[in-house]
């Protein structure tokens, strides 16, 4: 870790587009996979994981350059966000999918379980490795959450919800201490279905949560969404489920703000934990003025400390045009810096 972070340090949820030449962005951009698909990779499988190192690097360089304060790897070895630790882990069919309800009410194919959900190997290890050996900057890894996950599964071995979501958490539990051990600063767990589902999450996800960071010291984030912007656009103005984390173990709470327009008064509900602002509108092509960027962060200090408040975009960039997610993460860069020099005095 580079040391102490300034006031306001700027940071991606998580993910960056990838390249062009690396996977079919057309394909990919109908779809958030929940099963393996191999078939969007447009490198042959020999060569995939070094292109992927390439891509990773470069995404490293983008946020370096745009000025970001916390780096990720930009998710550039994943179809989605989820599938690729959700499919690794034993106890599951991989050749048989299973079906789920989408967040948009349609049935997909999603992974089936068949026995105990285990995490035989880490998964995520050798992406912060190559994150952490390209920059000298604090680094954040991400993890699909187990609350999540659970969601996205069929469940065809324990025939209860928790038990299954609780095993989850285990694996997930074994996943960060791990990153945490080969030097992460930060590690997100993404639980967009928390928001989903709110009344399962108050009855059994926060037990869910805390599971997976039982024993873990270093500093857990918690992401919650309305869902990709380039796949759902009518987005609900407030979270059905967010005050409630105020007593879970995790640290950091990333939320959407700039296209639902949400009110920011429910940020006083969570009094003792730093908050992921999204600033950036991943809906709207046209790229913020840091003067747009600083005017949210002000209406969030507000109600919130800088001290409490982190800088990001509403959820993922991997959906949007490259120019325009560097041209936004820059603005967002700048946005903080504006608000960082008023706060100041310079």
């Amino acid at each position: 870790m580079s040391g102490t972070l300034l006031l306001l340090p700027t940071s991606l949820v998580g993910s960056y587009p990838q390249p062009e030449w690396l996977i079919d962005r057309a394909k990919l951009s109908k779809q958030v996979p929940r099963v393996r698909a191999d078939e969007l990779w447009l490198v042959a499988p020999e060569k995939l994981e070094a292109a992927q190192d390439d891509a990773t690097i470069l995404a490293i360089r983008d946020q370096e350059r745009a000025g970001l304060d916390i780096i990720t790897d930009g998710e550039q070895r994943r179809e989605s966000y989820s599938n690729r630790f959700a499919t690794a882990l034993d106890g599951i069919d991989v050749e048989n999918p299973g079906t789920a309800i989408s967040r948009s009410g349609k049935p997909i194919s999603v992974p089936r379980v068949v026995g105990p959900i285990r995490r035989a190997r880490p998964v995520g290890l050798r992406d912060l490795e190559v994150l952490r050996a390209n920059t000298a900057r604090t680094v954040k890894a991400t993890v699909p959450g187990p609350f999540t996950m659970s969601k996205q599964a069929e469940d065809d071995f324990y025939g209860d919800a928790e038990a299954m979501a609780m095993d989850y958490a285990a694996a997930v539990n074994a996943e960060i201490k791990d990153l945490f051990a080969v030097g992460a600063d930060i590690v997100q767990l993404d639980e967009p279905w928390m928001q989903q589902h709110p009344d399962d999450a108050r009855r059994y996800g926060l037990r869910v949560l805390d599971r997976a960071l039982q024993g873990v010291t270093g500093t857990a984030a918690v992401h919650l969404c309305f869902g990709y912007a380039a796949l759902v656009r009518d987005k609900p103005s407030g979270y059905s489920f967010l005050p409630e984390l105020d007593g879970s173990k995790v640290r950091q709470i990333s939320i959407e703000a700039a296209q639902p327009g949400l009110d920011l008064d429910i940020l006083r509900a969570l009094p003792s934990k730093t908050i992921i602002l999204g600033v950036i509108d991943l809906d709207d092509m046209n790229v913020e003025t840091p003067q747009i960027v600083a005017g949210r962060i002000r209406g969030a200090l507000r109600r919130v400390p800088a001290e409490r408040l982190v800088v990001a975009p509403d959820c993922g960039m991997k959906y949007l045009p490259r120019p325009v997610a560097f041209a936004k993460m820059r603005a967002m860069a700048e946005g903080a810096a504006l608000v960082r020099r008023d706060i100041e005095g310079r």
